[in-house]
């Protein structure tokens, strides 16, 4: 595993958990792995050094601790990351700039991603953390966990990029309902909203959720990539657009060393060995 992806960072741990899965663990368990500029440095970091490793394949994120996955930005207005919040922030345009460069750079950065990822929820995933985790492309959520947006209790905004995430998966009406009331959802009904993937009985949470990362890792590593970036933009264009865009695709894909042997491994009822090429 390239050093650049295990790094030693201040508020992360990172590993690769099983072959061709990457593992980034919010690592701020004393306040619930609520995030801070540090935190916000430090996932662009990581997740450009997954972006960048051809040999990972598929990412999942995931929080320290039983209590949250994350829990939004750190109210606290503790220095627990060995860094004082940068004075930029105390002017109405540090405070925009302050976001732009911290958690909604990192949205950005998991949603641009051509590889997929998966969020494995443990506890609280609330305000922020929930933008973070819808961030991804896949959640897993344990019976237990709690998700919702908590933002307007204390007067702030969906603004991590929420306010286009939450009306997309669970519609209008339900996103400003949860927002401005900010209510929080267990597990299962999160789910039946659209927030959540798939509920998980919480001792069996790692095993499904690395079960599943495995399984898009064993997969053609050019097919899901350009599966999952004509998918995203096809959430944009009309279905034209999109078609012209498959057939730039093909182009790539269909005379790859993978394809080659995807066809073949299907003719001699066997199973495949992709290599990414």
């Amino acid at each position: 595993m390239p050093a650049e992806f295990a790094a030693d960072y201040r508020t992360l741990i990172c590993d690769e958990v099983r072959p061709h899965v990457a593992r980034i663990t919010l690592n701020r368990p004393g306040v619930m792995n609520a995030y801070s500029d540090r935190m916000c440095e430090d996932l662009l970091t990581a997740i450009a050094a997954f972006r960048d490793d051809d040999s990972l394949r598929a990412l999942l994120l995931t929080g320290s601790g039983e209590r949250a996955f994350c829990t939004g930005g750190d109210l606290s207005g503790g220095d627990r990351d060995g860094e004082a919040r940068p004075p930029v922030a105390a002017t109405p345009m540090g405070h925009g700039r302050q976001m732009r460069e911290g958690m909604q750079a990192v949205v950005l950065a998991l949603r641009r991603l051509d590889k997929p990822s998966v969020a494995m929820i443990r506890g609280y995933a609330v305000a922020g953390g929930l933008a973070l985790a819808m961030g991804c492309d896949f959640r897993f959520a344990a019976h237990s966990a709690k998700l919702g947006d908590t933002s307007n209790k204390a007067g702030l905004l969906p603004d991590e990029g929420g306010a286009w995430l939450f009306p997309r998966a669970m519609g209008l009406d339900r996103a400003l309902k949860m927002t401005l009331l900010h209510e929080i959802y267990p597990a299962p009904e999160a789910e039946r909203l659209g927030l959540v993937t798939e509920v998980v009985v919480d001792d069996d949470l790692e095993i499904r959720t690395l079960a599943f990362c495995e399984a898009l890792a064993a997969k053609a590593p050019l097919a899901v990539r350009l599966s999952k970036m004509m998918m995203e933009k096809a959430m944009d264009v009309g279905l034209e657009a999109s078609m012209a865009d498959a057939q730039m695709a093909v182009m790539i894909t269909n005379p790859s060393h993978d394809a080659r042997e995807g066809i073949a491994a299907f003719r001699e009822k066997r199973a495949p060995k992709f290599e990414g090429r």
